[in-house]
Parts: structure tokens; C-alpha cells; sequence
């Protein structure tokens, strides 16, 4: 993917004081109010500026971003927060768990886990009108994911407008392990099951994504290009939920299974480790 970064420009004060506290919560694992009253003069446009500059800022400390994800895909989720339109937000490598792997205790600050299609690029999607069409050509190949999705403002006390600027409440995201064709899975159609500690805590299809996780591709493909940072070859795409999310709590073991994809798997540490803060 391309750098988020731009040529050198004025940043208004508020957005640079609202990225400071998104920052801070995030280094000091201590969330913070919400940033939407520094905001409201701005609107959205604002609190993607407060996410481009603290991806910025990542990317200046060696941070290096691996794609893309969808957030507020489900209808429900739009209707609750009073918005027509999904959100997007940056992935970074260091944002990956491995397929049942662990993730450090105290590491997120309040996390809830999400079943998804994860899907990587196999050519660049440059369109500002990117099609279904379009995907389909570019997808690689599709694999079971869960995104877990963390807030850096305290208590989920969040707007559009916060949940933007906060990287669209990215944390940690999980892969499973066997690439799957579009050839022979219709995105639509899957059916999503998630446990927690072996008991079904969020079902879903594929169709509860925007209608599909093609249409949700779509969608970011050309909300990208038209702020001049399209996606790439190569860029891995986290589509949205498929299914509810879910809190998590120390000690919680997730596994999603999706027809057609497979399973993923992921646990949550009971004690942290010392020195682990990555």
C-alpha cells in the first residue's frame, strides 16, 4: 500500500490535540474522553485528518502498514451511530496475532472480537469507482479472519467522529492459515459462527456485510482512490463484521468458522508477561 503520508501542511490545532490524547491513551493503555467535541467544527473530515496524522506518526517511529479495514458495515451498527457509511481504517504488521496465537494481557485497553472475511490483493484497485467487477479481478485469495477492535476512548463512548479519528477502533486482527480462491466461495453467502470458550456468542452471513464483502471492498477501493491513496497489490483488507461483536475478557478463547473458509482461532493471556508491550 501506499504511505498514508502527505507533503508537509498547516494541521488545525484541534486535530493535532485530539491525535495527542488518541496517542496518549494508546501509550499509557489509560483511555481518554471523547474527541468529538474538538471536532464537531469538522465534521468526518476532520477525524480522518486526526487518523492520517497519528499514521504519520506510526509510520515516522518504523510502523509499516499491511492494508486496510472496514468498520461499520452492519446496518444496525449505521443506524446506532447515525451515519449512511461505513469507515475505514490503517493495518499495520504489527497488528498480527498468529492463527491461534495469544494476545498479551493488558495489552488493549477494552477489547471486543469480530468475525470477517480477510481478503488480499492480487492487483491494484485505482478506480475511483471500483466495481464488484474490479474486485473480483483483483482479489487474490480470501481467508478467515478475526479483527479484534479496541478503543482508545473511554467506555466505547464513541461517535462516528471518534471512531474515525481513533484509527476506526483498529487493535489486533487474526488470520487463518489456507488462502481460499473466489472461485470457489460466493462471499455473499457464507455463514459465520463465533464461539466464546466453546459457546456461540456471534452468528452471521455474508450478506450482513454491506450485503457482501465484495460490496464493502468496493466501496473502501473508492473512498481510497479518491483521497489519492488507492489500494495496492498485496494490501490485506479486513471487509467488517459479519456477525456481532464480542467483549473479551482474560482467560477467553475465540473461534470463528466460516463456510467455505474455514476457522480461526485466537486466546486471550491470563497473566502478562514481563517485558511484553508490543
Amino acid at each position: 500500500m501506499s504511505s498514508a503520508a502527505s507533503p508537509a501542511e498547516a494541521v488545525p490545532p484541534a486535530v493535532v490535540k485530539a491525535a495527542d490524547a488518541l496517542t496518549e491513551a494508546a501509550r499509557t493503555r489509560v483511555a481518554c474522553p471523547p474527541v468529538r467535541p474538538l471536532l464537531d467544527d469538522g465534521g468526518l473530515e476532520s477525524a480522518y485528518l486526526v487518523q492520517r496524522l497519528n499514521i504519520q506518526r506510526a509510520q515516522a517511529a518504523g510502523r509499516r502498514i499491511v492494508g486496510r479495514k472496514i468498520g461499520l458495515t452492519s446496518p444496525s451498527v449505521q443506524a446506532q451511530l447515525g451515519v449512511d457509511q461505513p469507515d475505514f481504517g490503517a493495518l499495520f504488521a504489527d497488528m498480527a496475532v498468529e492463527q491461534g496465537g495469544e494476545v498479551v494481557a493488558g495489552l488493549l485497553l477494552q477489547p471486543k472480537v469480530e468475525a470477517e472475511v480477510a481478503l488480499v490483493l492480487g492487483a491494484d484497485l485505482p478506480e475511483r469507482d471500483c466495481t464488484v467487477v474490479d474486485v473480483l479481478r483483483a482479489v487474490d485469495f480470501a481467508l478467515p479472519a478475526l479483527e479484534i477492535v479496541d478503543s482508545r476512548i473511554a467506555d466505547w463512548n464513541i461517535s462516528i467522529i471518534d471512531t474515525v479519528a481513533d484509527n476506526a477502533s483498529c487493535g489486533r486482527y487474526v488470520l487463518g492459515g489456507t488462502p481460499v480462491s473466489l472461485t470457489s466461495v460466493d462471499l455473499r453467502s457464507v455463514a459465520m459462527s463465533m464461539t466464546r470458550n466453546n459457546v456461540v456468542a456471534s452468528e452471521g452471513t455474508g450478506a450482513d456485510c454491506l450485503g457482501s464483502p465484495l460490496n464493502a471492498t468496493a466501496w473502501l477501493a473508492s473512498a481510497l482512490a479518491r483521497r489519492g491513496d488507492p489500494l495496492r497489490a498485496g494490501d490485506l483488507v479486513l471487509t467488517g463484521a459479519l456477525g456481532p461483536m464480542v467483549p473479551a475478557a482474560a482467560g477467553d478463547v475465540f473461534e470463528a468458522t466460516i463456510s467455505g473458509l474455514g476457522s480461526v482461532q485466537v486466546r486471550f493471556a491470563t497473566a502478562r508477561n514481563e517485558g511484553d508491550d508490543t
